[in-house]
């Protein structure tokens, strides 16, 4: 909720469009294909380029939960994880929508502290907010987030675009935001037990920011730009790296070898997952909501990718596509699952 809590404006009082002006009364535009943003019945956006399109919802109970996620964070994140869907096809955000389903017991102040992280978002990365709507909800909230990008057709990176030999990259670091999700339950839980048991987190900074304000790659795809990659598969790690890893495979009709010590893991991440009794490796296959970039490049861009900081080769693409397998460091072989990301508390 609101840090302001002295003051707590009812929604009523400002009805639909007055809460509409007020949150978004802030907001500029920034992209020159914005051509009309808030404020009309319909937006109106143009284009050279083709444009990509995804949206995402998260829901209050079970795509997160207020007792432990800050409004702010909230509204960052909604955005976050729909521009790292356009960057994951090699596209360039430019404008979103934002609607809510909102109910009763939040406040103007509380909408307020959410749209803050949404615009803190758009301003980060360049982007416009250019519509959207309002509505109750009997329940909870519900945020429904649509991003809309840009990129030359002959830029645009598909799932199925995977070929014998092309080496696997990853960005970043892995199961951070998963251990992040279990230490902010775990201590949840110990509150509610024992009322005045103050949280514990200290020390776990990176793997709570990994949860509750993840980023999104801009960083990388520019990255590649300049080095003149343009990867021949692409997807976001949403659900966990094995499940991306085979959303791959299965489109582009191949198989995959990755190598268990290739795959990068925080320090946090790892302490956190031994005191959960959780091996790392598994947190980073079967976690979710690290938001990094998994992708695909041809072998003679190898040496240009290794260069890039934050990119990390974990293994290469095979010919056989019932052949999706981890190698361990002995040389055993065990068979990739997609046990995706069970987005439920």
């Amino acid at each position: 909720m609101s840090d302001n809590k002295n003051k707590r404006t009812p929604i009523s009082e400002l009805g639909e469009f007055g809460l509409i002006d007020r949150i978004t009364g802030n907001f500029s535009t920034k992209n020159n294909e914005t051509i009309l943003g808030v404020g009309d019945d319909a937006a109106i956006i143009g284009s050279d380029s083709k444009m990509v399109v995804t949206t995402d919802i998260l829901t209050e109970g079970i795509h997160f939960d207020l007792v432990y996620t800050p409004l702010k964070h909230l509204g960052y994140k909604s955005v976050i994880v729909n521009l790292s869907d356009v960057y994951a096809m090699n596209a360039t955000p430019k404008q979103i929508t934002v609607s809510i389903a909102i109910s009763s017991r939040f406040a103007i102040e509380d909408v307020e502290e959410l749209y803050s992280g949404i615009k803190m978002a758009c301003d980060l990365y360049n982007v416009d907010l250019i519509g959207g709507d309002t509505t109750s909800s009997l329940t909870g909230l519900t945020i429904s987030v649509t991003a809309i990008g840009t990129a030359n057709e002959d830029k645009i990176v598909k799932r199925s675009g995977a070929q014998k030999n092309n080496l696997i990259c990853v960005t970043g670091d892995l199961g951070g935001a998963y251990m992040g999700l279990q230490l902010l339950e775990r201590e949840k839980s110990l509150h509610d037990q024992q009322y005045n048991q103050q949280p514990e987190l200290e020390g776990y900074e990176y793997i709570l920011e990994r949860q509750l304000k993840p980023e999104a790659r801009k960083d990388i795809i520019e990255e590649l730009a300049k080095a003149e990659i343009t990867p021949t598969s692409m997807i976001d790690i949403s659900d966990g790296l094995s499940s991306e890893l085979m959303h791959i495979c299965k489109n582009s009709g191949t198989g995959c070898h990755i190598y268990m010590e290739k795959i990068p893991v925080n320090d946090q991440t790892s302490d956190m997952a031994k005191e959960f009794n959780i091996d790392p490796t598994v947190a980073a296959l079967n976690g979710g909501e690290d938001y990094e970039l998994l992708f695909t490049v041809d072998i003679k861009d190898y040496d240009k990718v290794v260069n890039i900081p934050g990119v990390t080769v974990i293994g290469h693409v095979c010919e056989n596509k019932d052949e999706k397998v981890l190698v361990t460091p002995d040389d055993t072989t065990i068979e990739l699952k997609a046990q995706g990301w069970n987005h439920g508390n």
